[in-house]
């Protein structure tokens, strides 16, 4: 990374071993020697890709009888757990309803 000596703004390669200030304007040529590859396409493994999990299809979710709908009191629910905040803290239980499909969150 290279940081513009005017402005102090992150400057983008435009050219190998050629940086600009998007901020200021200014251009500089790379002070390390090194070469910026422009374009390259990153190859990823297939056990890196993203699954995207389609919610029109229900999925077999454990169901628990010991939770009530907040919206119409039925006592039954699917759930599923994900960690939506940081590591360090506890994940998040979702709730679907199997009488009228509403989805609520529980923090643990």
């Amino acid at each position: 990374m290279m940081f513009c000596p005017n402005c102090g703004s992150l400057m983008q390669p435009v050219a190998p071993s050629r940086f600009k200030c998007s901020s200021c304007g200014y251009e500089s040529s790379s002070s390390g020697g090194g070469r910026v590859v422009l374009g390259q396409r990153i190859k990823h493994k297939e056990r890196e890709k993203i699954i995207v999990i389609d919610d029109t299809k229900r999925t077999s979710n454990p169901i628990v009888k010991d939770v009530r709908c907040p919206s119409c009191g039925w006592n039954e629910a699917e759930y599923w757990i994900m960690q939506t905040r940081r590591a360090d803290e506890p994940p998040t239980r979702f709730y679907r309803c199997t009488k009228c499909g509403k989805v609520w969150r529980e923090y643990e």
